[in-house]
């Protein structure tokens, strides 16, 4: 069901279209928290470490597909508002074409890069042969990955965020399912695991583009769609490169950090693996409501709806933040057995740290909240390079102080949990700043 947010009661539009999403990527990182539970407990630190370092490069390597899906989704969103039928299918074709073929390109590129990884990533040799066997795997699930979150875009940006949840909830059962028999029952090891998220991530990417195709009109006789004009090229080229560019800026980040931490060993490896799984849980939703909220705001900036966009703006900050308080409080009350879910209780080393980092971490989930607003924000208002913006300066100041603090024995490896809550709320400042300071132009029909 298509979902019209341009009309209706402001947060109940809102939080009825985020819903969805938010329970589809909870369950998406269910089945990433059943690999890594199911490795942890039962094939050791080692192969922990492994699964976790190729999650945190993978993260990067999907990050590019994703942030050019959301790009071309915004687009969408924009000509759904504006009711312009023939412009949303010129997109669809635009799109499709380029994605497809950046794609393409990708995946052969991860194939040829593979031996490079370790010297980037500073894996250990103990780590490397697990980590390289898993990645072998799930490279060649980078297309499944394609096929989902562009069809998922396209209906997202329609308003339907219940038919992605779906297919989502298909693939992530049958993850779950897989990785009990690949790993336990076939005794496949990590390259088991790998194999049972690739073949789940086809089940959900092949499902959602046949129903794209069956039941969205917007795509039928898109192949014959011979004229595209250099306009649409150019807009879809901006809203995708520049989202693209913000996505992974973000997670090339996060995989420098990752080759910081992998230096300290696999001790360490191990603690940051298993509680990134239970960060990036706690903060998901958050990050999903900052995603329908952008859907929210195109949708109404298409219809020329300022005012309702100001009223979706004030909401969609206080519920955040209300939601991060409260999430906040439960990962550092319960860090230690949220640690110990992954990690057996023997392990003292691997749990201390991984509570240290949900202690530092967990107390400032507002200042990523309020981030994930202000880039679902700026991406919406056609400003896709402010979000990258914001991006560069969260995670430059992350990357530099983390380099920087690790290296004075007062903080070790602290100072890189540290430095990842400065750059949030720098990144906040400056987002804040820029809105307040063009708040008038950002809304360029009203001018």
């Amino acid at each position: 069901m298509n979902r019209d947010l341009t009309n209706g009661p402001v947060m109940r539009s809102m939080l009825g279209f985020a819903v969805p999403m938010i329970l589809g990527n909870l369950l998406q990182q269910c089945y990433n928290i059943a690999d890594t539970l199911i490795v942890g407990r039962f094939l050791g630190s080692n192969a922990l470490a492994a699964v976790g370092s190729a999650f945190t490069l993978m993260t990067f390597l999907t990050s590019i597909l994703l942030g050019l899906c959301m790009g071309s989704g915004a687009v969408f969103s924009i000509r759904f508002g504006q009711r312009d039928e023939a412009g949303l299918r010129e997109s669809i074709s635009a799109s499709f074409v380029l994605i497809a073929g950046l794609t393409l390109f990708l995946n052969c590129l991860a194939f040829v890069c593979l031996d490079g990884i370790r010297i980037f990533l500073q894996v250990p040799a103990e780590v490397w042969s697990l980590m390289r066997g898993y990645l072998l795997v799930i490279f060649c699930g980078i297309t499944a990955t394609f096929l989902y979150n562009y069809f998922a875009s396209f209906l997202r940006a329609l308003g339907n965020s219940l038919i992605p949840l779906v297919f989502l909830a298909i693939s992530s059962v049958l993850n779950i399912i897989l990785d009990l028999w690949f790993v336990l029952g076939l005794g496949r090891g990590v390259q088991g695991a790998a194999e049972a998220t690739v073949i789940s991530q086809y089940v959900s990417g092949i499902g959602i583009t046949v129903y794209a195709l069956a039941k969205c009109p917007q795509f039928r006789g898109i192949h014959r769609q011979c004229k595209i004009r250099f306009a649409c090229i150019k807009e879809i080229t901006s809203f995708s490169i520049l989202t693209c560019v913000q996505q992974s800026v973000m997670n090339l980040g996060i995989l420098m950090v990752q080759g910081l931490v992998n230096s300290f060993g696999a001790t360490v490896m191990a603690a940051f693996a298993a509680a990134v799984k239970i960060d990036a849980f706690a903060y998901m939703p958050v990050q999903d409501f900052g995603n329908a909220f952008s859907t929210f705001i195109a949708q109404n900036y298409g219809a020329q709806k300022e005012e309702r966009i100001r009223q979706g703006l004030k909401g969609a900050v206080m519920t955040a933040v209300a939601f991060c308080i409260v999430i906040s409080a439960a990962v550092c009350l319960f860090a230690g057995p949220l640690m110990e879910l992954f990690v057996e209780s023997g392990e003292t080393e691997i749990i201390r740290e991984g509570i240290r980092y949900l202690q530092v971490e967990g107390v400032f989930y507002c200042g990523i909240g309020c981030l994930f607003l202000l880039y679902g924000l700026y991406r919406a208002l056609g400003k896709p390079g402010m979000s990258v913006v914001l991006t560069i300066i969260s995670l430059g100041v992350r990357v530099a102080l983390a380099y920087l603090l690790s290296a004075v024995p007062a903080f070790g490896v602290a100072g890189i949990w540290w430095a990842i809550p400065i750059g949030w709320f720098l990144a906040d400042l400056a987002g804040i700043f820029y809105y307040i300071r063009h708040r008038g132009q950002l809304f360029s029909w009203s001018n």
